[in-house]
C-alpha cells in the first residue's frame, strides 16, 4: 500500500482505536504497526509454540496475526503514576483486537471485566507476587498505573486465554471520553434506559449528549437498568455507531481534526506504541475490514459485594483455537 495514500474518512486512526475499545468495538476501521521499536516490552510473555489437539484434530498457532491488547481504565483525570505497586484504576473495558494478514480482516474480541479467573499480582517492590483469583478488572491495579500495569494486565489475559500471544497494549482512562465526544460536536443516541437517578440531565428518547452525560451514558452502571455490565455494553454499541458517523463528519471538514484530538487525548493514554508508529498505522491497513466482534458466553452471579461472570470453558475453548489458531 502506498504511503501517500488519501485517507478514507470511513477509515478509523489510532484515535478511533482509542474509543473503539472503551466504547463498543463496532463499525470501524483499525490498524497495526509492525515496526521493531513497538516490540512488546514484557519479556514473560513468550509466544505460543505449542501444538494443541481438539477432538483428534491438531492446532498451531497462528503466525499470521497480530494481536493488540485494548484497556479502558476506571480513572479520571490523566495518566499518573502511582507512588507505589499498587494503584486504583481498574480495566472497566478489556478487548482484543486480532488482525489478519492473510485475510486483511480484523476481529475484535471482548472480555468482561466481571470475569473470574487467575490475576497475576505484584508485589512491594515491583516484582512478580504470585496470583490471586478474581475479576480481571483488577488486575491493572498491580503496578503503577503505567506500563508495569498493563503488562500485568497482558500477563492475565494471555494465560486466561491459554497463553495466547499478546503483541502490543494500549490503555485510556476514562475521562478521555468527554474529549472526544465534545471534539465531534456531542453524540446522538437513542436512551432507552432510565438515568434520573444517576444523571437527571439525561432523559429517555433521542439525545445529543455532551461530554459529561456521555461518560455517564457509557460508564455508569450502578441504578441503571439491571446495573449488569452485560446490559452496559448494548449502551456501548449505540454510542459508538453514532460516534463513528459523526467522527468520520468531521474528518471530512478537516485534514488535521484526527492529529489534532489524539493532542488532546494523549495525557490519558498508555500504550508499547510510539506516536510515529500509531501515525503510520493509519495507511498499513487501510484496506482492512471487520469480520466479527465476539464475547466468551458465560453467567453472571451476583453476589453480596459485586457481580461475578464465569465463562463457559468449553465454548471458550473453540473460541481461542476458532481465532489464534490454525488446523495443522
Amino acid at each position: 500500500m502506498a504511503k501517500g495514500k488519501k485517507k478514507s474518512p470511513v477509515l478509523i486512526t489510532v484515535l478511533i482505536v482509542i474509543l473503539a475499545f472503551v466504547v463498543a468495538f463496532s463499525g470501524f476501521k483499525v490498524f497495526q504497526s509492525l515496526n521493531n521499536d513497538n516490540a512488546q516490552s514484557d519479556g514473560d510473555v513468550k509466544p505460543t509454540t505449542k501444538t494443541v489437539t481438539v477432538d483428534g484434530v491438531d492446532y498451531f498457532p497462528r503466525q499470521d496475526i497480530t494481536v493488540m491488547l485494548l484497556l479502558g481504565i476506571d480513572e479520571r483525570g490523566e495518566v499518573k503514576k502511582s507512588e507505589s505497586y499498587n494503584n486504583t484504576g481498574e480495566n472497566d473495558m478489556v478487548a482484543l483486537a486480532v488482525f489478519d494478514e492473510q485475510d486483511k480482516t480484523y476481529s475484535v474480541l471482548t472480555l468482561n471485566r466481571d470475569t473470574m479467573m487467575d490475576i497475576y499480582t505484584l508485589g512491594v517492590t515491583g516484582k512478580p507476587a504470585g496470583k490471586i483469583y478474581g475479576q480481571l478488572a483488577l488486575a491493572h491495579t498491580f503496578g503503577t498505573g503505567l506500563e508495569d500495569s498493563c503488562e500485568n494486565t497482558v500477563r492475565t489475559v494471555s494465560d486466561f486465554l491459554s497463553g495466547v500471544t499478546v503483541d502490543y497494549y494500549l490503555s485510556m482512562n476514562m475521562d478521555a471520553i468527554s474529549i472526544l465526544n465534545d471534539a465531534v460536536g456531542g453524540v446522538t443516541v437513542n436512551v432507552t434506559d432510565d438515568f434520573s437517578k444517576v444523571d437527571s440531565s439525561i432523559p429517555m428518547g433521542e439525545v445529543t449528549l455532551n461530554g459529561e452525560q456521555a461518560l455517564s451514558f457509557v460508564q455508569t452502571r450502578k441504578d441503571v437498568s439491571d446495573e449488569m455490565n452485560i446490559s452496559r455494553m448494548e449502551r456501548h454499541k449505540e454510542y459508538m455507531q453514532s460516534f463513528v458517523s459523526a467522527f468520520n463528519a468531521k474528518v471530512k471538514e478537516s485534514d488535521t481534526f484526527v492529529l489534532e484530538t489524539y493532542e488532546k487525548v494523549s495525557p490519558y493514554i498508555v500504550s508499547d506504541c510510539s506516536v510515529n508508529s500509531m501515525s503510520n498505522m493509519l495507511n498499513d491497513y487501510a484496506d482492512y475490514t471487520l469480520r466479527e466482534v465476539v464475547s466468551p458466553a458465560g453467567e453472571s452471579v451476583l453476589t453480596s459485594d459485586y457481580v461475578e461472570f464465569y465463562v463457559d470453558e468449553e465454548e471458550l475453548q473453540k473460541l481461542i483455537i476458532r481465532m489464534f489458531y490454525k488446523e495443522k
